[in-house]
Formats: structure tokens, sequence, C-alpha cells
């Protein structure tokens, strides 16, 4: 699927309900940082709003409505930060929580005690640089450089690649998303493969809808588009999401317009000209924007 520059379309909130609306049933998929919660310095302060929480908890009261966490943090992790979810992903989708069982991808099983001695090794390495932090998940480490000098993060990513070939060995592979360096199983296994999982276990009329911020985010936007909804938080950079809002507080205006404006029109013909914008505080549409592939963003 090419990627381009998601845009502006608060216009076109219409169009958005007339593709959900033919569903017989809406599943929304949510990233935690940076959709949720916004991005903070230390990963552990890290708190999903509460306007976000009640609109999670809102479309989650929705019978016709099934709800998921996709995250990169381990399932542990992201189960206690938000709650009320029918599904949870962790580890970029190598663990899987529904029904009230857990399963784990069985290569990425066997690989993590590789991931626990590159984790170490990095601890050791890299030691010497102001402000790096190493976090084990278990399944997946992350190489957290937001604090990091600028004119050092090049010398974190040089040491974190050697350290993952020399010891990963083909096994392992090193990726990179914002201010973050991620080491995991070299398998073709991501949050897209999570979503069309999760999806699988619903009607085949099931609309689906994907929020997230980041470039391990794009396998997902990939998953539901183009018959779902991807939506993109952030800038405008390329991406294969449809749609982006700015922030993760626009995240909860987007999550109030679902319930308020699209799920009366799941599984119905709608009249185009009935549908109404969400509006802020001070009275403009909420900014939930699409990309154009013929016109300049914004």
């Amino acid at each position: 699927m090419s990627e381009t520059s998601p845009r502006r379309l608060d216009e076109h909130l219409p169009r958005i309900r007339r593709e959900l609306s033919g569903a017989s049933r809406l599943l929304v998929c949510l990233d935690f940082d940076g959709t949720l919660a916004p991005i903070v310095e230390e990963p552990t302060d890290a708190a999903a709003l509460e306007a976000n929480e009640r609109g999670l908890e809102t479309l989650a009261s929705e019978p016709q409505v099934s709800t998921a966490i996709v995250s990169g943090r381990a399932l542990s992790d992201v189960r206690t930060r938000v709650g009320g979810a029918d599904v949870y992903a962790g580890n970029h989708g190598l663990e899987l929580e529904r029904d009230g069982s857990v399963a784990v991808h069985p290569i990425a099983r066997t690989r993590a005690a590789l991931v626990d001695e590159v984790c170490s090794a990095l601890e050791t390495v890299l030691e010497p640089i102001p402000r790096t932090r190493i976090e084990n998940k278990r399944l997946t480490g992350t190489v957290h450089t937001r604090s990091v000098p600028a004119a050092l993060r090049p010398v974190v990513g040089r040491l974190a690649e050697r350290i993952v070939d020399r010891i990963g060995g083909g096994d392992l592979v090193l990726s990179s998303g914002k201010r973050v360096l991620e080491v995991g199983p070299a398998i073709p296994w991501g949050k897209g493969n999570a979503v069309e999982l999760i999806a699988s276990d619903l009607p085949a009329e099931t609309a689906s809808v994907y929020v997230g911020d980041d470039v391990t985010d794009e396998s997902a936007f990939q998953a539901v588009e183009p018959a779902g909804i991807g939506v993109r938080v952030g800038d405008s950079r390329p991406s294969a999401a449809s749609y982006r809002v700015r922030s993760p507080e626009h995240v909860a205006e987007f999550l109030e317009w679902l319930d308020s404006e699209v799920l009366d029109a799941i599984g119905r013909p709608i009249d185009p000209g009935s549908d109404t914008l969400v509006t802020t505080a001070a009275g403009s549409p909420a900014p939930i924007e699409r990309r154009s592939s013929s016109q300049a963003d914004d």
C-alpha cells in the first residue's frame, strides 16, 4: 500500500461515517504511548488522558463495538495503565490476551533468552552515554534515546546494532521508532498481524479502526485500510493511514465522535446531509484529517 501525507478533513467527516455505516460491528484498536497517553521523557510516567479513558470506556460499553489496545509495551505493563478493553496486545503483537487467556508467539518465546542477553550487554556498553535507558520487556527490548543528547544518538544506534548483530546472530533485529530503538525477534510479525488476528474473531461485516502514532503502527494501518479507517496521531509525514489527528487530546474527540456520530449509523444507510461535526470547547471542528495524493498539506 502506497503512503501519502494525511490531510485535514474536517469537512469530510460525513464521508467517514458513510464508510463505516454499512458495517454490522465496529472494531476500535488503539496504541497507547503517543495515542491514548502523551509522550513523556520517562516512559514509566506515561498515563492515558482521562478523556481517552472515558472515550474507551464508553465505546467498550456499546454492544456493537469491540475494543483492543495494541502496544509496544509489555502486556503486563500496558494492562495496568489502561483498563476496559476487550483485547490487549503487547510487545508489538507478540503477546495477545483475549477471552481470558494469553497467547505468546512461539518463536518470540524461544528467543527471549537472546533478548535478555542483548539487554544486559546494552546496559554495560551504553552505560557511559548519559540518559540512555534500556527496557527489557522479555520478548523485546527498547533503548530509549529521547533524553540522550542529540549528538550522541547516532553513537547509541551504532553500538546497539553491533550488540544485536553479535549476540542475535540473525535471530534478532534492531528497528527504530520515535526516539527509541527496538530489539526483537527477526520474524515477520507486528501490530498489523495482531490486528488481523483480533479481527478474525469478529463477523466479516465488522469495520476496523486503528489509531496510532509511530512507525510500528504502519503495519496496523495497512491491515485495516482500505476497508477500514487508519488514523495517525501526529504531523503530516507520509503514512499508510488515511486520516490523522494532531495529538492524544484530539484522539479523545475522535472517540467521542465515533460514539455520537457513527454508532447510530452502524448497519444502516445514512443521509449525508444529516451529519454534524464534533466541536471543541471553542466551537471549532475537531481536527480530523485525511491524506490526499493530489494536494499539498495544509
